[in-house]
């Protein structure tokens, strides 16, 4: 398994590459500037070729890439132009309210979804499985920032047993930390669930028609125990596979419930620095994006090998 991680991480160098090429260029292309959101739409050309040279965006594309590439290789992602710090302490300063958030959205997500789509597949056709079925599709139908919306009318405005938005640190007290995540957390967990209800329903359907599965059950083995070692494990990688794109999905689909909840993620990070064209930021948010949905495939290779030999691929790569 060493080897097979030692290969996947020297393959991941050319993609990730391509990736800091394609952010640089991104932003590289994008109408306006940071001189022009500095000095206001009055400023003279001359201002603004001024400011440009200062920050150094005067250079042509090749030139800028390879400075800005540089920097990475030597671990800085550059200076935020407009809060005067390194990008990545903005970075440090944001990520842990999104990461909290996408965790126990993830957690939610899971633990709803495994048990009912289990549940789903082993009352197959039944009244339940058809409710359940449904409930999963107004799940998906719905999206979060509308969900988010429905949660802040009910819970906030009417019930008045949440506050409607902000963010308060775990260092406040469990208690205040926790009444500020039920909305965020809801409205990110309800989609996410959904998917993932359907994906461990359809998975467990076809693991319980297994012959590993009829041969316990002859065995006189409890449902119980057929269901754990033998139906599950043999649905696992589909599921695992499943989460991993789950989460990295809520990593960036919290930046809008961030936004309507103002908690200062990375939600406020991206927005801000759009509008005032922080390019150093934008950048840096985006590359780093990119490298978490890489390691989350790097990781749901190794969850799915752990749990199913048959899906070790490192073995075959060794070999």
């Amino acid at each position: 398994m060493g080897r097979y991680i030692v290969k996947r991480l020297i393959a991941m160098i050319p993609v990730v590459f391509v990736i800091t090429l394609v952010v640089f260029a991104i932003v590289y292309l994008t109408p306006g500037g940071p001189a022009a959101s500095m000095l206001g739409l009055e400023a003279s050309a001359d201002e603004l070729a001024a400011m440009n040279e200062r920050l150094g965006y005067n250079k042509p594309f090749a030139e800028q890439y390879l400075i800005w590439l540089n920097g990475l290789l030597h671990g800085d992602l550059g200076t935020s132009i407009f809060m005067n710090q390194p990008v990545s302490q903005s970075i440090a300063e944001h990520f842990i309210p999104s990461l909290t958030l996408a965790f126990w959205a993830e957690l939610l997500a899971i633990a709803v979804a495994l048990p009912l789509g289990t549940l789903a597949a082993v009352k197959r056709g039944s009244k339940l499985d058809g409710f359940l079925r449904v409930t999963s599709l107004v799940g998906v139908a719905i999206p979060g920032f509308l969900m988010a919306l429905l949660l802040m009318m009910v819970l906030a405005e009417q019930l008045r047993i949440l506050p409607v938005a902000g963010w308060q640190p775990l260092s406040k007290g469990i208690a205040r930390h926790a009444r500020y995540l039920v909305m965020p957390v809801l409205a990110l967990a309800a989609p996410q669930s959904a998917v993932l209800f359907r994906m461990t329903r359809s998975s467990m359907i076809e693991a319980l028609s297994l012959p590993c599965v009829k041969a316990a059950r002859a065995k006189g083995m409890s449902e119980a125990s057929v269901l754990v070692k033998y139906a599950l494990r043999n649905a696992a990688a589909p599921i695992v596979t499943s989460i991993g794109y789950s989460f990295g999905a809520l990593l960036t689909g919290v930046v809008v419930i961030e936004i309507i909840f103002n908690i200062p993620g990375f939600g406020q990070l991206v927005t801000s620095s759009i509008q005032r064209r922080d390019y150093p930021v934008i950048q840096g948010v985006l590359l780093l994006v990119a490298l978490i949905y890489s390691l989350v495939n790097l990781a749901v290779d190794l969850i799915c090998g752990a749990i199913d030999k048959r899906t070790r691929i490192w073995e075959r790569s060794d070999g």
